[in-house]
């Protein structure tokens, strides 16, 4: 197998930042567990635990999930409960948040990405990302269409007056389409787990593949993984296992600073 070691070597800026948001997973594994939360780790985070027993070596992101309603709890929860070292940030707290996800942020490091711009908090982060249960994965990208899109333009996404005056339009009718999508899914109960509307990740997961979660390691640390990874990371990537050509091996950020 390729040594791919020099990616994120002891010492490194992607080491030290991937060690800090290890740290930042560790306070909130510990308020989910005291308030009987449940969260495991997603996407290439949870690939990582599974195909190197810890971050893909050229990752400086660190994902968890959980389920919308466990998100709203913790948007109460953890601004009183984290150190102060650490800051919550959402769509509540930050007016131009743009995402309907949540990040936990360390107060003493920057990391830029794309989406850093005008942000109140620009360190090093945890995403939490709230999953639902939807009744069709192409009525999803229906209603995303609409309500991500207006939700985005709203959050001055850009600065195009005629796309904020249509997403103005558009809002009232994309979160009555939610509404009734959440109904729906309440009603018939469906199987099927995906990111929340407005959060333009287009795949799904079966619930049975998720739940109950399981504790298992992660850079030496243990933390919560999806009921069976194998099946969750096939739907998400097919062969997970397979390491990507170079020039598929993504870094997010432009910029990363440590102020202590």
């Amino acid at each position: 197998m390729e040594d791919l070691s020099h990616y994120n070597a002891e010492g490194t800026t992607l080491r030290k930042a991937q060690l800090r948001m290890l740290d930042i997973l560790m306070v909130v594994d510990q308020i989910c567990q005291k308030h009987n939360i449940t969260y495991f780790l997603d996407g290439g985070s949870c690939l990582g635990a599974i195909r190197h027993k810890g971050f893909i070596p050229w990752d400086d992101d660190l994902d968890i999930a959980v389920m919308r309603k466990d998100l709203l709890k913790l948007r109460k929860i953890l601004p009183k409960e984290l150190p102060e070292n650490l800051v919550y940030q959402d769509e509540t707290t930050d007016k131009n948040f743009c995402m309907k996800i949540a990040k936990v942020r360390d107060k003493n490091s920057l990391i830029e990405e794309e989406e850093s711009f005008n942000l109140q908090e620009n360190g090093i982060f945890l995403d939490i990302i709230p999953v639902e249960p939807i009744v069709s994965f192409r009525l999803k990208k229906f209603i995303d269409f609409f309500y991500g899109r207006a939700f985005r333009r709203i959050k001055n996404y850009n600065d195009k007056k005629i796309e904020y005056l249509i997403a103005l339009i558009l809002w009232g009718p994309a979160n009555l389409l939610v509404w009734g999508a959440r109904l729906l899914a309440k009603i018939i109960r469906p199987k099927k787990l995906c990111h929340v509307y407005g959060w333009n990740a287009y795949n799904f997961v079966w619930m049975n593949d998720v739940y109950p979660v399981q504790r298992s390691i992660f850079e030496n640390k243990e933390v919560c993984l999806p009921k069976n990874p194998d099946r969750f990371l096939n739907r998400l990537f097919g062969n997970y296992m397979q390491i990507p050509p170079q020039d598929k091996r993504i870094i997010h950020s432009t910029k990363i600073i440590f102020y202590d």
